[in-house]
């Protein structure tokens, strides 16, 4: 279950993200308010999590798929590029997450 919480978490926290956007820097109020609530909501799924998960595998996890997911949603939705080092750099990130949770700190 603590996972599940973990995946809302980073839901939560890529809405949060994408919501940034539409803030104009925070001078909209109801897309400003929105994005403080998901972050809420994502931070509160993290410290739920982190009761059964070792919080160094609950970071690295929420913080590597949030980054990865709003990069993919960035190419596919906001048609930013894709490049060389972006797409080597994700997968670092995936290398890094996986690593972590294969080293047994569970």
């Amino acid at each position: 279950m603590s996972w599940v919480v973990l995946l809302v978490a980073i839901v939560c926290e890529v809405g949060g993200t994408l919501t940034l956007k539409f803030t104009e820097g925070m001078t909209l109020l109801w897309p400003t308010v929105l994005m403080f609530a998901l972050y809420l909501c994502s931070l509160w799924g993290l410290n739920v999590a982190v009761v059964k998960i070792p919080v160094g595998t609950a970071y690295a996890v929420w913080s590597a798929l949030g980054t990865l997911l709003v990069a993919a949603i960035g190419v596919v939705w906001l048609k930013e590029p894709v490049t060389l080092l972006r797409a080597g750099s994700a997968l670092l990130i995936i290398v890094g997450v996986a690593g972590l949770y294969l080293s047994g700190s569970e």
